[in-house]
């Protein structure tokens, strides 16, 4: 019994790093890339989009937030804490916020922007949600998946219907993870995808518009 309870809480930690939220966009737009009409564009230009998402949406807001974690010497669990999360998410707003500029100065697509827009929307309702209550970040980053394929599906006209399916379900995997580990509350969890599924169809639209 113990060893399925180690197992489980195991699998839980994979799926909690592989889909950690601050991968949302990157994943995003590699799916665009590769099973859109963009797979049309230019190797390079595409390149140079992953490039900017990767460094403005990954790299900086991990390295300030490990900076900031060593500098108060806190454990990675300590980090979760609600009360520990502003500074992580000041971070990460500023960093989005820094991607979108640089899109808008190299003229990127405007849903292409309206993905970070996303993004950087969704972090702001966490932050103002997070001074009362813990929501599920990683949710909020499977919620912005989902609901940038279905945005998608409307803007190009196809049916998603499998990989929408797939995305369920790995959402439910990634939601059940969270609440094995004990870091949210199902509430918690439900919160968190409304919130970036909500975020990614509206502001993905809306740039197209």
């Amino acid at each position: 019994m113990q060893m399925n309870e180690k197992k489980f809480i195991q699998t839980a930690k994979v799926l909690s790093t592989i889909f950690m939220p601050l991968y949302s966009p990157l994943w995003v737009f590699i799916g665009l890339f590769l099973f859109s009409y963009m797979k049309v564009l230019p190797w390079g230009y595409k390149l140079l989009i992953l490039c900017i998402v990767y460094f403005f949406t990954i790299f900086v807001p991990m390295t300030g937030i490990n900076l900031f974690r060593l500098l108060k010497k806190w454990t990675h669990l300590e980090l979760s804490h609600r009360e520990h999360r502003h500074m992580p998410y000041i971070v990460t707003l500023l960093s989005y916020a820094a991607c979108l500029v640089v899109m808008t100065r190299i003229n990127a697509a405007m849903f292409f922007r309206g993905i970070v827009m996303a993004a950087l929307v969704s972090q702001i309702i966490c932050i103002t949600v997070n001074t009362w209550w813990k929501v599920s970040t990683h949710m909020v980053g499977m919620g912005g998946l989902v609901g940038a394929l279905n945005a998608f599906s409307i803007l190009f006209y196809y049916n998603p219907v499998w990989p929408f399916c797939g995305l369920l379900f790995l959402s439910g995997l990634l939601g059940t993870s969270r609440i094995i580990l004990r870091q949210h509350s199902l509430a918690q969890v439900l919160v968190g995808f409304v919130i970036g599924y909500a975020c990614s169809m509206t502001f993905i639209l809306l740039r197209w518009m």
